[in-house]
């Protein structure tokens, strides 16, 4: 944690931490993707001295986006994704659709 980080953002860390760390992830890409959503909440927040232009300006925090950035790789979106978008474009079928068969209804 950075020096001078509040009892609540050493919590929240240790939190996404561990949270990340039992979905698999290696504890020193664990690390980074706390430390990571910790800053952008204290650059919000206004508690970082230094802040980026996405992590001021996007509208929704990084608890509230809930990775929907870090799907657009190889993977691409998650399946609740897709079927928020099947469901937009009323897409007949869409509740029993896997992922592929959303991909493919879309388009994608």
């Amino acid at each position: 944690m950075p020096a001078g980080s509040s009892r609540k953002r050493e919590r929240q860390y240790e939190h996404i931490k561990e949270s990340a760390e039992k979905r698999g992830v290696s504890e020193g890409r664990a690390k980074e993707i706390a430390a990571r959503t910790v800053n952008k909440e204290r650059a919000r927040s206004e508690e970082a001295k230094t802040a980026g232009k996405t992590s001021t300006r996007d509208p929704k925090s990084a608890s509230q986006r809930g990775g929907e950035r870090s799907h657009r790789g190889a993977q691409g979106p998650t399946k609740d994704q897709l079927y928020d978008e099947a469901k937009k474009k009323h897409v007949e079928g869409r509740s029993t659709m896997n992922k592929e068969e959303l991909r493919k209804a879309l388009g994608h």
